[in-house]
């Protein structure tokens, strides 16, 4: 009895790990790399300018906006190898299939007033 509950529940994971919001905030992903290249575009940044290995995505809100569609907010940050940091926000839609399901839209974030205390 116990060894069909637990197959019943090992059948059940990947639904339930579907169930959570779409992972693209990696520094890899769809909303990442459409940031750096409207940058780029607009001269903003530069390939031979920047660092990388310190560029930093963290997903600041995720919201359901249909069937496995999801409106997602990210803060992307890239180094230049000067140091100085060019920080945008970004929104787009994802699914558990696509992290690229429309458009990004890219804030150049230009100024930060006040800082969250925690």
């Amino acid at each position: 009895m116990k060894l069909i509950v637990g197959l019943v529940l090992l059948a059940a994971l990947p639904a339930v790990a579907v169930a959570g919001n779409p992972q693209c905030d990696g520094t890899d992903n769809w909303a990442t790399n459409m940031a750096f290249v409207h940058l780029k575009n607009a001269g903003l940044i530069h390939n031979e300018t920047t660092d990388f290995t310190k560029t930093k995505t963290v997903r600041i809100a995720s919201e359901m906006i249909g069937k496995d569609l999801y409106r997602q907010v990210h803060d992307v940050t890239f180094t230049e190898k000067s140091g100085d940091l060019i920080e945008v926000i970004t929104v787009n839609d994802a699914s558990h299939q696509e992290c690229s399901m429309s458009g990004v839209e890219v804030y150049v974030i230009s100024q930060k007033l006040g800082r969250l205390k925690g």
